[in-house]
């Protein structure tokens, strides 16, 4: 996913795959403890699309609160 992409998309469009990105990295967490975890990238791959979506929006966040 590529941070132009994650622009696009609206805040609840965001929050939502947010919530499912987590609970991707929940069952990936398992699975790699289980031992059936055969893409060990996407652990990777989860985990810096959650950090996207995050910095876009605390960004979107910072712009529309007024300045103290």
């Amino acid at each position: 996913m590529k941070s132009e992409d994650v622009r696009a998309k609206s805040d609840d469009e965001l929050g939502q795959q947010l919530l499912d990105l987590r609970k991707e990295s929940f069952n990936l967490r398992f699975q790699r403890v289980s031992g059936q975890l055969e893409n060990t990238a996407r652990v990777r791959e989860v985990r810096r699309d959650i950090g996207r979506i995050k910095t876009i929006i605390n960004e979107r966040r910072r712009t529309t609160a007024p300045a103290a």
